[in-house]
């Protein structure tokens, strides 16, 4: 039986594969599915520093190539996490990230302060790269400035680890990582969803409230997959892959592409135990090839 446990900087995860935040609630609602301590980590739901509706309904849809979202960073804000939601989570075996989002600078700081003050949150995930809200977000993430701003902001008020979502709809996602990565983050998770959108033909008008949303599901592996090995090739800190995995297979080709760890999202909803089968199918992955440590695969590519 291969080692399971790989570490992102001072993370220790106990195996690869986490959830992916905006798929698996806090991780709670899929405790009568599967042993959630098992995860190597939860990224739980984005939040903000203040309470955000989110958007519109319609704000979901599925198409033949995927699902479309633009929830739009709905949540109950910094303050009811800490007092409503992290008591019940804290004492979970696993580790619990938080996405933080913001609509401004000070806004990220402000949340990411409010987070380093919790004892059981070893780390965040600064989200700059959510194509769905109209102020912040992606339009941090779009650019090496913009990128760079922000986390230098963040840094200076987080001590613990720091994890940067990088956005898929730019020119060059290693430069974002590159400016994310001098900037003093710890590690890198890539990629969020595409940019896209769906009409109702009859009746001539897009599904989506805001007309366009985030495209996530299998169809997005072979670029997000692409997008990890050029990374891979242009930083130094560990890379935690994401978009469209849906078996161990994909999870394998991610690791092998240069990601340390992974993270499952849209097929958490149509397998809520595939987290396991994926731990499972990657063990057995190591054993069939003769790896004695998970962190073997990382970058194990074959040209």
């Amino acid at each position: 039986m291969a080692e399971l446990k790989v570490d992102i900087c001072k993370l220790s995860l106990k195996t690869p594969v986490t959830t992916a935040s905006g798929t698996f609630g806090y991780g709670t609602e899929y405790a009568d599915f599967m042993d959630i301590e098992r995860l190597g980590g939860i990224f739980v739901k984005g939040t903000t520093i203040e309470p955000r509706e989110g958007n519109p309904y319609p704000r979901m849809t599925e198409t033949t190539a995927g699902m479309l979202n633009a929830v739009g960073l709905q949540n109950k804000g910094a303050d009811y996490f800490i007092h409503s939601i992290y008591p019940k989570i804290k004492d979970l075996n696993t580790n619990i990230i938080v996405n933080v989002s913001g609509s401004s600078i000070d806004s990220y700081v402000a949340c990411a302060e409010k987070m380093a003050e919790l004892e059981k949150i070893p780390a965040i995930e600064l989200n700059i790269s959510c194509p769905n809200v109209k102020k912040g977000g992606m339009a941090f993430g779009v650019t090496p400035a913009g990128a760079a701003e922000v986390v230098r902001a963040v840094r200076k008020v987080y001590p613990k680890v720091l994890i940067v979502k990088l956005s898929p709809n730019v020119t060059d996602i290693t430069e974002i990582a590159r400016a994310a990565e001098a900037e003093g983050a710890d590690s890198v998770s890539l990629i969020n969803t595409f940019l896209g959108m769906a009409i109702d033909a009859k009746k001539r008008k897009p599904i989506l409230s805001t007309i366009t949303g985030g495209l996530s599901g299998p169809c997005i592996k072979p670029i997000a997959l692409r997008m990890v090995w050029q990374t891979y090739q242009a930083v130094k800190i560990p890379i935690i892959g994401l978009g469209g995995i849906a078996s161990w297979e994909d999870a394998v080709e991610f690791l092998l592409a240069g990601a340390t760890a992974i993270q499952i999202g849209t097929y958490n909803f149509i397998d809520p135990t595939i987290s396991l089968k994926v731990i499972q199918g990657i063990d057995a992955y190591c054993d069939e090839f003769g790896f004695k440590s998970i962190s073997e695969l990382t970058g194990a590519l074959l040209k």
